[in-house]
């Protein structure tokens, strides 16, 4: 029992000071994927998070999916997820939780963390201040939290904001921009006028499910009566949820970090005004069940303060793909901005303007230029506001921050501030360092010097040559033109067979088109067409064409609409290889073909897409010559994913115990070995809401062993499902060798390794 009498003096709550290598402020996706990097590096990291629940937008609080390059897969960025530490999260939450349950993806992200012994969590804790030990440099910050009652000083050398709003960096008087730059200031031709606005606003979303009974609704006396204030009120759909109203935004026109809960309160009136439009206007039919199951009561921010760092991304970096010497991550959502007056705009509800690849986002933006031991991450770093239209999406964010943690352990290593990482040659270290854990930074492999590999003779029991596809059971409608995507040769000149059904007479367009750019996947080249007449019925046809590419690259086998048309297709899935489609993907802004208005500095292509599985086949067809570019020299070029061609290692199916053998000429001390697996980076792996088709990514092998040649075991595993595969020895073995045996990931998709990092 405690029994404390009355005090004249006020009381203090509990004080605790907690000192650490590096602190992380904010625990969405961004300030998890830093302190997680950091941790595994050895770095004793705090990551402090003002809310119950990690995520931030991603979490069960907002339920916001989760997306970066990818985009819904609706745009020409292939095989583009991001890599490291972010995928092994989304490749977690596909594999547990495929529907898509946000609940679940909360404890993914709590799980991933708890389990780093090197990261303290402190969960609805806000950081409310700070100190400085001089001008540039932070000493300490200071947080409370409300559910224990404790004030918090924490103390560490690096500091990292990821708050959203840049609690931290604000606190510290780094220099911060708020709105959209003038087109003049950098050229930006998207630049946005008043009449638009110059800020994103948040939104709020809600859930519904339908009963076994009739389920009454009375709208609280605060929600929206009149629906026709909401001008796109004609789009709402009984059977919408979620983040399908990610146009329920507000706020643009206000101070959207003071004036937070204003805006969320007007979210509240549209969310409630709306069930009751669904509900009770007798606009839809069947509603009489449906019961309204979760409605946010935590807004879904978008935009606020950008901090001015090292160099400040533009336009013309994401839609020019602007190649940049200190790049540590990739983006490749599209430059997507919204009218100020968001729900309540007579515009669309967003804009959205596509590069035709991925871009480069350089390191210098994640540094602030004034607070020297202080990191940037999320949405916060320095870019202007067109250019923060793409950089500012959740897996794109998360990805930027997991270099800021591999930087923050390079500094404690090295005993220097963020911006000395840029000196002495220390940028390849850094992006060497997170390439080995599947950064996939763009145009930068793997380092050789660091992969023992690049010293040994590796074999392969076989190799696939890809001379066919072979048929499956299903015919593809030719509704709109298709194009089989291979790794091919330079200078090559291939043939190719296909078996098609026609309705009638008619004639196919046949082309062979290729990227102007080698690692780009917009097929804006026709190098040839053909065109071929057809009869009524099945039938094989046979063309070749004159024309090669130039360089080894992907080239497009094209089959242009013909809706007369069906041709065969294959149940065989290769890594490196797929189909795409002149498609639509209204999600973002997908119409077939980007024509944008003159004058905006935006470029005109058409779009060319996946399926989604199970719909997401191969084209059925015989090639000759064989596509020869799954080599078992692959292996070690240091490339993680297709780039510019497969970069895989491919075993033939025929092939029933696939084996590779990896020979020293001398006996080496082996301390680790990373298996680098194919788990479909094309698949955008949205976190909540959408739903997946599978668990495990077909590609990924399940089953493997890993073997000294000498014969001693060394690992076996059974059930993955991750990308990343990494066995960590307790002592150096000497061996002369390994051998790696694969079962193949089903009997239509042969066993494939992207890359085998031993050190």
């Amino acid at each position: 029992m405690i029994v404390q009498g009355y005090s004249e003096n006020v009381r203090a709550n509990k004080s605790v000071t907690i000192k650490a290598d590096f602190v992380v402020a904010g625990g969405g996706l961004s300030g998890v994927c830093a302190a997680i990097s950091a941790a595994r590096k050895g770095v004793k990291t705090i990551l402090v998070q003002d809310r119950p629940v990690l995520g931030g937008n991603a979490s069960s609080e907002v339920r916001l999916w989760a997306l970066g390059a990818t985009s819904h897969m609706g745009n020409n960025n292939r095989w583009s997820r991001e890599g490291g530490v972010i995928d092994e999260i989304m490749v977690e939450n596909t594999y547990r939780n495929k529907e898509g349950n946000p609940i679940i993806f909360d404890t993914v992200l709590l799980e991933k963390v708890k389990e780093e012994e090197n990261i303290t969590l402190l969960l609805n804790t806000a950081v409310s201040g700070l100190a400085k030990s001089d001008g540039r440099n932070i000493k300490e910050v200071y947080a409370f939290n409300p559910q224990n009652s404790t004030n918090y000083t924490i103390e560490a050398p690096l500091f990292c904001d990821a708050t959203g709003d840049g609690v931290v960096a604000f606190q510290a008087g780094a220099s911060f921009r708020i709105g959209a730059e003038s087109k003049e200031e950098f050229g930006e031709l998207f630049a946005p006028d008043e009449s638009y606005g110059h800020l994103l606003g948040h939104s709020m979303f809600f859930y519904s499910k339908e009963v076994d009974h009739p389920v009454k609704y009375v709208a609280p006396s605060y929600a929206l009566k009149d629906i026709s204030a909401i001008p796109r009120h004609k789009v709402i759909r009984k059977n919408q949820k979620g983040c399908n109203f990610w146009w329920f935004e507000y706020g643009g026109r206000l101070d959207t970090i003071h004036d937070t809960e204003d805006i969320k309160w007007e979210l509240s009136k549209v969310i409630y005004g709306v069930w009751d439009y669904i509900k009770n206007s007798g606009e839809f039919e069947g509603v009489e069940n449906l019961d309204l199951e979760w409605v946010g009561n935590i807004p879904g921010k978008r935009e606020s303060r950008r901090f001015e760092g090292l160099y400040m991304m533009k336009q013309q970096d994401v839609l020019g793909q602007q190649s940049f010497d200190d790049a540590i991550a990739y983006g490749g959502w599209a430059l997507d901005l919204h009218p100020a007056d968001g729900v309540y705009s007579e515009l669309s509800g967003c804009t959205q303007w596509h590069s035709k690849g991925v871009y480069d986002i350089p390191y210098r933006s994640f540094v602030s230029k004034d607070i020297d031991n202080l990191f940037l991450a999320g949405r916060i770093i320095s870019s202007s506001h067109v250019a923060f239209g793409s950089t500012r999406v959740m897996v794109t964010c998360g990805f930027g921050a997991q270099a800021v943690g591999v930087a923050a352990a390079l500094c404690k290593e090295e005993e220097i501030k963020p911006a000395q990482v840029l000196e002495n040659n220390r940028i390849k270290t850094l992006q060497n360092e997170l390439n080995l854990s599947g950064q996939s930074i763009l145009n930068v492999p793997i380092n050789s010097s660091s992969n023992l590999l690049s010293q040994a003779t590796v074999t392969a029991t076989s190799t696939l040559k890809l001379t066919q596809l072979p048929e499956g059971d299903n015919w593809l409608n030719l509704n709109v033109s298709a194009a089989q995507i291979l790794p091919m040769k330079k200078n090559e000149k291939y043939s190719f067979k296909v078996r098609v059904k026609a309705e009638e007479a008619t004639s196919l367009e046949l082309q062979l088109r290729k990227s102007e750019k080698s690692k780009n996947y917009t097929p804006e080249i026709i190098l040839e067409t053909r065109s071929v007449d057809l009869q009524i019925g099945e039938q094989e046809v046979a063309f070749s064409f004159n024309e090669g590419v130039n360089e080894d690259m992907y080239g497009f086998v094209t089959f242009m609409a013909n809706n007369k048309v069906s041709i065969k297709e294959s149940d065989h899935l290769i890594s490196g290889v797929m189909t795409v489609f002149n498609g639509v993907n209204e999600k973002v802004s997908n119409n077939g073909k980007q024509t944008p208005p003159t004058g905006i500095g935006v470029d005109e292509f058409e779009f060319w897409i996946p399926n989604r599985r199970p719909e997401g086949k191969n084209i059925s067809m015989e090639i000759t010559p064989s596509i020869d570019a799954f080599e078992v020299s692959n292996l070690g070029n240091g490339y993680v994913r297709p780039w510019g061609t497969a970069n895989a290692w491919v075993a033939e199916l025929a092939d029933s115990q696939p084996k590779l053998t990896v020979k020293w000429k001398e006996e080496i001390e082996l301390l680790e070995v990373t298996l680098f697996f194919d788990t479909d980076y094309d698949h955008a792996m949205e976190t909540v809401q959408y739903g997946h088709p599978e668990d495990v990514m077909p590609f990924c092998i399940q089953n493997y062993k890993i073997l000294t040649i000498e014969g001693e075991l060394l690992k076996e595993v059974n059930g993955n499902y991750q990308t990343i595969n990494k066995l960590s020895l307790d002592s150096p073995v000497k061996t002369k060798g390994l051998v790696i045996e694969l079962e193949h990931p089903s009997v239509n998709v042969p066993a494939s390794i992207f890359e085998i990092v031993c050190q």
